[in-house]
Formats: C-alpha cells, structure tokens, sequence
C-alpha cells in the first residue's frame, strides 16, 4: 500500500516512543464527559504512520444505512485481548495509558482498534463510542492520531453543550 504523508520537520527519526503524560490538557465537555489532549505525544509518528500503513492487515468494511448497503469510509484493524499490537510503542503507549488513567478507570485499556483514514475523502460520522473501557456506563476511548491532521468531531448524546470540534496532530 503507498502511504502519502507530509513529513513533519519536527520529527525526524525512526526511534519510535511514548513521551510521559505529564503534560496533557483536559477540557470539561460537561454532563461528566471530558476530553484530554497532549500534543506529539509520540516521537518517531512519522516512521510509526509508515509502518503501520504497510504492515496493518487492513480490512474494508460495509454497513447498511438508510436500507442500502454503503462502504466504510476507512480501513479498519481490530486487536482483541489476547492480540499482539502491530508495534511495540502501541504496547507501550496501551501500558502507560493504562498507568496514567488506571485509578479514573478502573481496569486497563485491553484491546485497540485502528483506522486508516487514506485520503480527504475518508472519515467517520457523528457516533458514540460504547464499545470502550470503563467500569460505568460511561465509556473512555484513548485516540493516538497519525498521519495527516483531521479533526475530532464530538457531540452530547442528550441535549446539552453544543458540539465540539479540536484538531488531531500527528503523534
């Protein structure tokens, strides 16, 4: 698969790790939601976005809607419970989530889900995440956005704050 991507000059290498934590923003959404965003988390998401691009079993999906069947806008990876991440800084970026929101939380975050948005065309609709990790009814998905940017588009289930839209870098 040739992957199309605009380097960024800040970070060059091929070393690929998971920088602490420590600095992330959290932003109040209200109704209890929240959001957190630490920018260029990860060194090396250029090498990382190359290889994943290539080495990922990507699989393309259908979903009925609106009585047709229609195609996911996307490439999709799935990695259950006993599945090996397709990268040791994905295992190491699950672990220190999993260290820095385990109290909040409640258990680890124990499967990972990818997506591969190719092109400007590609994206995802407006939809509320209930497959996720949380010891509630609540539900906490941690996204590690590669690639070019995109934005997070995020809206309350019931009425409420209006939505929201923050722009994902890369890493």
């Amino acid at each position: 698969m040739s992957v199309h991507l605009q380097t960024s000059l800040f970070d060059q290498g091929d070393e690929v790790t998971v920088r602490p934590l420590d600095g992330v923003r959290r932003e109040q959404l209200g109704h209890g939601a929240w959001i957190d965003v630490l920018p260029q988390w990860l060194q090396g998401a250029d090498a990382l976005f190359e290889t994943l691009a290539g080495a990922v079993a990507w699989r393309a999906e259908q979903r009925v809607m609106y009585e047709r069947v229609v195609a996911v806008p996307r490439l999709l990876a799935f990695f259950g419970r006993s599945d090996p991440l397709p990268h040791p800084a994905l295992e190491a970026a699950r672990t220190a989530l999993g260290a820095h929101y385990g109290a909040e939380l409640g258990e680890p975050f124990t499967t990972a889900g990818l997506c591969y948005y190719r092109d400007g065309r590609d994206g995802v609709a407006w939809h509320g995440d209930t497959i996720g990790r949380g010891s509630t009814e609540d539900t906490m998905v941690a996204i590690l956005s590669l690639g070019a940017p995109r934005h997070l588009a995020l809206r309350p289930r019931r009425p409420g704050p209006a939505p929201v839209r923050r722009p994902l870098g890369h890493g």
